[in-house]
């Protein structure tokens, strides 16, 4: 029965579409701008680092919410909560079941079973996006880093980080063909924050 309400609870959580009400809130319908992605990048390119740091923030957190509500449960009702988050994300029934493809999420799982992985995950994210300024070859590697890391630390539930992250790689594909191509679009996701951290001190 645990299983059961993580599994509801967790999808219920995931699917609350963050990145798509912030931007709604400012008359901005996500799914028209951009690449239509309900997810944070798509977010931050099209409304700034104020509004994409929120919705990345807040897709992450809803995953660790879900997750932790079950922590008395055990790992295997934690482990279904985040799971179905990160399908809620994806497959959200409020925006006709669309959404981003779940790295935030997923991290966010991560962070709540495990925070050691889930911090080795946002570290290798963050260094890869600094390098080359492509988010999809940060989130792609970030979470498999994040799972091999629960592995080298005897995780049983590393199988199902290793889902999750192959799950949001399937996601991926269509950036996957690009960079491939070498035409997939750079985010220069340090010019972002050091342009908002200068407005914010200009106040």
């Amino acid at each position: 029965m645990e299983l059961f309400w993580a599994a509801v609870v967790g999808y219920f959580f995931g699917s609350i579409p963050f990145s798509y009400i912030i931007p709604r809130l400012k008359g901005v319908d996500i799914t028209k701008v951009g690449s239509g992605n309900v997810g944070g990048t798509n977010v931050l390119r099209n409304m700034g680092t104020k509004y994409g740091a929120l919705a990345m923030f807040l897709d992450i957190i809803k995953a660790v919410v879900a997750v932790l509500i079950f922590k008395t449960y055990g790992e295997h009702a934690m482990v279904m909560a985040g799971a179905m988050s990160v399908i809620g994300h994806c497959y959200s029934p409020f925006v006709k079941f669309k959404g981003g493809k779940g790295v935030a999420t997923t991290l966010g799982t991560f962070f709540g079973i495990f925070p050691q992985a889930g911090m080795f995950a946002l570290g290798v994210w963050i260094a890869i996006v600094a390098l080359t300024q492509y988010v999809s070859l940060g989130s792609i590697v970030g979470l498999l880093a994040g799972t091999l890391f629960a592995l080298l630390f005897g995780k049983d539930y590393w199988i199902v980080f290793l889902g999750l992250s192959l799950f949001s790689v399937l996601r991926h594909k269509e950036n996957i063909k690009r960079l491939i191509d070498r035409n997939e679009r750079k985010t220069n996701i340090v010019d972002y924050f050091l342009g908002w951290m200068d407005k914010l001190e200009k106040k």
